[in-house]
């Protein structure tokens, strides 16, 4: 059946109201909807200010020095040595691609050309990429590591071009193609599918050959169900059985995607949508206040104390990142900021030489002693170091920032551009065949306006998709041009407000709004977001403190002990120095009267120069303490307490390395 044909058949069943058939059936995919949003290539964005920063301290910290001594990268098989030839290497290299191009390192770019060449020059004649099996006993023919190695080698060719990247990941899909139709996937790619399908289908956008859409309807035919168990979701409880690939933190968040990559075969609404019934489901049983899900390994309740697997964050965050291109929806540039802004620093040493497994929202120590409350990770999850628990993370972390980075901003299916998520950057692209500037100058999230100055070498009409956080009580947006320093009220804001309302009009959040003018020279564009405190509420009655995408937590004077020296970076157990057990005194109908807001420092994710300080009072609650290694669960509010009141400050949750972000709340 032709596309066209199958287009309209099932436009007729629609309407005569026929039963749909499953979509996961193995049948031919449909023509992809288009995506209301296109993904800029590796390099067209640039990140400035803070978060090149960021970027910097991550190539000077783990994440430039990995393939210098640690054996899973430096002797891996990939390479030709005999240690771990499976997934290290491609997780590794889906980060450090970015990275190195990202920051314009001569280093790190040397670093990836001399990989990638090893990989695609070793390509077997069958198409293969890579080790078959390795001297751990991975099986061979096992599909899952080409997942991340083929997102690395599309960045790699988006950012240099290489004319081998193409022809080469087409040979190892059709390999692919022969070995799951020899052996249906299991394990963690029967999980991880939609990974593959990322890939399979920046490959059909630049090809245009549907082999590969049937390839993606085959693998989603052997995958496990994401939206069937989101729809019936089993797990509402901390889990005990700890061997489930259904239940285990990483899975799921890659499979966050899994509805977003299958709508673009089976155009169904209900896998579109998925994406918000997961996301509510794992805030009901098992959410955090940062925007995670507990996960230590597998699902493990709403406990502050349960852990979060930093795999975990970066997979969601890129999940995210993928779904904004397929629903163009306001919600998920949300929700990646209150990942990026807060779980992903918190789970650093601030200098990115060491890193923790599992991060806790209440964590007050890091300690391999005594009992522990995780759900299946060892005791030394929690740790500072450079593979605590398992290596997965201290391959897989380096893609957070950079993937964040290069997803800021996409182009957009009316001809403009839009934002997914604020950060300083500075975007270079062509619209309609011309050279487009945009930098974004901004402290967001530490304040919060946002220039957006967008240069034009002549004069061109296009829209900018301004994206207003559902946490804005009141978002302006307004243009001041940059020559001249004056208000300047051409242009108009389509909405679902209105289809043409005049700049200045005050927005609530929680939708894009589109800014469409005639742009000519340098014109700057202001996005005022006022952002009132709110209280997240968590277990027990207790509340965690939160403005704008930003979480805030009391940070616990640390004493960092070396536990093991490895050849460039340690591992450090952490103990609390100051008190932690503290009640808030506060309004839970109006927080703002009970919370200060103030600048403090100017080096973000820092416990030393957090930009931003929350005061409020509180007292200690004697009562509460360690419970297994970890603090107790918040005592249930409201609680009582006869200490003497004290000023209490809280500081942004990726600032912290020692820290409680949900308390208890005193009564009356």
């Amino acid at each position: 059946m032709s596309m066209t044909v199958r287009t309209a058949a099932l436009i007729l069943i629609g309407i005569l109201g026929i039963p749909a058939v499953d979509a996961r059936a193995a049948q031919p995919p449909v023509a992809h909807p288009r995506p209301r949003f296109e993904p800029l290539p590796l390099g067209t964005i640039q990140p400035s200010g803070w978060l090149k920063e960021q970027l910097r301290i991550q190539a000077d910290g783990l994440g430039g020095h990995l393939d210098e001594f640690w054996p899973d990268i430096k002797e891996s098989a990939w390479f030709g040595g005999k240690a771990e030839g499976w997934e290290r290497v491609p997780y590794w290299l889906d980060g450090l691609v970015p990275l190195a191009y990202l920051l314009d390192d001569p280093a790190l770019k040397a670093k990836v050309k001399k990989a990638v060449d090893s990989i695609l020059d070793q390509q077997h004649p069958d198409g293969w990429l890579g080790p078959v099996g390795d001297a751990q006993k991975h099986r061979p023919y096992d599909v899952w590591p080409l997942f991340p190695l083929f997102k690395a080698l599309t960045q790699y060719q988006e950012a240099t071009g290489d004319p081998r990247v193409i022809p080469a990941l087409l040979k190892c899909c059709r390999k692919i193609d022969a070995v799951i139709s020899r052996e249906p996937m299991y394990s963690w790619a029967k999980f991880r599918v939609a990974d593959l399908a990322v890939t399979l289908d920046w490959l059909h956008n630049r090809t245009h050959e549907d082999w590969l859409l049937d390839l993606a309807s085959k693998a989603f035919a052997q995958s496990h169900d994401w939206r069937a168990e989101f729809e019936h979701f089993p797990y509402t409880e901390k889990s005990t059985r700890h061997h489930d690939l259904d239940n285990h933190g990483v899975n799921i968040a890659m499979a966050l995607k899994y509805g977003g990559e299958h709508y673009r075969l089976t155009h169904d609404a209900k896998d579109r949508d998925a994406v918000f019934r997961m996301l509510e489901q794992l805030d009901r049983y098992h959410g955090q206040p940062t925007g995670m899900f507990s996960c230590d390994e597998h699902l493990a309740g709403r406990s502050p104390s349960q852990g979060t697997e930093l795999c975990t964050v970066v997979e969601a965050m890129y999940s995210l990142e993928d779904l904004a291109e397929t629903l163009g929806d306001s919600r998920l540039g949300d929700r990646l900021e209150r990942i990026a802004f807060n779980a992903l620093p918190a789970t650093f040493k601030k200098d990115i030489t060491a890193h923790q497994y599992d991060q806790q929202c209440n964590q007050v120590i890091c300690s391999t002693k005594g009992e522990h409350v995780y759900t299946s990770n060892g005791p030394a999850s929690n740790l500072y170091g450079l593979e605590p628990h398992f290596g997965c993370c201290t391959a897989n972390f380096h893609q957070g920032w950079p993937k964040f980075a290069s997803h800021l901003w996409m182009k957009t299916s009316d001809g403009g551009l839009a934002v997914i998520a604020y950060a300083p950057c500075v975007v270079r692209t062509t619209i309609q065949g011309k050279p487009v500037t945009v930098e974004v100058d901004t402290a967001y999230p530490f304040q919060d306006d946002v220039s957006i100055r967008v240069t034009t070498a002549e004069p061109l009409t296009f829209p900018i998709h301004i994206r207003l956080p559902e946490w804005a009580e009141r978002v302006v947006v307004r243009n001041r041009d940059a020559e001249v320093g004056s208000d300047d009220s051409t242009g108009v804001l389509r909405s679902d407000y209105g289809p043409n309302v005049k700049m200045g009009t005050s927005f609530k959040g929680g939708v894009y709004v589109d800014h469409v003018r005639r742009w000519s020279g340098t014109k700057t564009t202001i996005v005022d977001i006022k952002t009132p405190p709110r209280l997240y509420e968590g277990v027990n009655g207790s509340v965690a403190i939160q403005r704008g995408p930003l979480v805030f937590a009391l940070p616990i004077e640390a004493e960092w002990k070396k536990v093991r020296d490895n050849p460039q970076f340690a591992d450090w157990e952490v103990y609390p120095k100051s008190p932690w057990n503290y009640a808030l005194q506060i309004d839970r109908e109006h927080p703002e009267r009970s919370i200060q807001f103030g600048p403090v420092g100017r080096s973000p994710f820092s416990r030393t120069g957090a930009p931003i300080q929350a005061r409020l009072k509180g007292r200690r609650l004697p009562s509460w303490g360690l419970e297994r290694g970890a603090a107790a669960p918040p005592p249930k509010s409201p609680v009582a307490s006869k200490e003497p009141l004290e000023d209490i400050l809280l500081i942004p949750y990726g600032c912290t390395d020692l820290r409680i972000t949900e308390f208890p709340v005193l009564g009356h």
